[in-house]
């Protein structure tokens, strides 16, 4: 009695090769959805919002123009966070909160990051803004 190894044209037909091939190219659509939902059009312009407690303190409209700065600000007494914004970058460059997360983020550019202090309740965060539209206001009731 002698055994004929199977072949592996034998255990995988045409059928299985087109499944998978579909969950290949399937595996792949996310990464090309998200980066035609958030590519940015030349007329986009990005803006980053410092916020604290959720309130809009500050922004920067980030371009090749937008000059070298460091901001300081003092969400409580003895806390404080240093901002730099740096053409098109902005972080937090340096802060007294305990675990350095927002410092350890380092530079954002794009919109959809965030920087984030939580001990300090300070949110950088950037948003492409079509410079033709017009500012919105939303009331949520």
């Amino acid at each position: 009695m002698s055994t004929k190894p199977i072949a592996f044209k034998d255990i995988i037909n045409v059928g299985d090769w087109f499944v998978i091939v579909l969950l290949v190219i399937a595996s792949f659509s996310p990464l090309m959805i998200f980066h035609y939902t958030y590519a940015q059009s030349p007329t986009d312009q990005l803006v980053a919002y410092v916020s604290i407690d959720g309130d809009v303190v500050d922004e920067f409209i980030l371009s090749e123009d937008t000059p070298h700065q460091l901001i300081t600000y003092y969400p409580k007494d003895g806390q404080y966070n240093i901002i730099e914004v740096d053409g098109t970058r902005i972080r937090v460059k340096e802060d007294n909160s305990p675990d350095q997360v927002a410092v350890k983020t380092g530079w954002i550019t794009r919109p959809g990051q965030t920087s984030i202090c939580l001990p300090h309740r300070l949110m950088i965060e950037i948003r492409g803004k079509s410079s033709e539209e017009a500012p919105t206001d939303i009331d949520a009731y």
